[in-house]
């Protein structure tokens, strides 16, 4: 699969189009998620042009992983969640819900989150 220049992640980082930016460096952007799961949810995406997960680490140097990776530490210092608790959740291919043809995280924080998969 190729990347698609035209996904909405990478439409948001040339700002092209609005997102409620909270951060933002030479290797990240960080962003509310306009459908919420939890009280507090935000998207960290890369700058690089990542399919996924797997993509960006098997692709991505050393230093975009280390900026991506600080950048997401920066977001949770930034939003003061560290102490009470969070999830951060990737989602990889169409098996693993990934729903946006671009490698990002889901910070999730502001209530007890449960299991991680629920039982059928």
């Amino acid at each position: 699969m190729s990347y698609d220049y035209n996904n909405i992640f990478a439409r948001i980082l040339r700002h092209e189009v609005p997102a409620k930016i909270i951060y933002e460096d030479d290797y990240a952007l960080a962003f509310h998620d306009i459908n919420p799961q939890a009280p507090l949810h935000v998207l960290v995406i890369p700058k690089g042009n990542y399919i996924s997960f797997y993509d960006f680490s098997q692709n991505a140097s050393f230093e975009e992983t280390k900026g991506f990776y600080g950048a997401v530490k920066n977001v949770i210092d930034q939003l003061e969640i560290h102490d009470d608790g969070f999830r951060v959740l990737t989602n990889n291919g169409v098996n693993g819900g990934q729903e946006v043809p671009h490698f990002h995280l889901h910070i999730f924080a502001g209530r007890p989150l449960g299991r991680m998969i629920q039982s059928p």
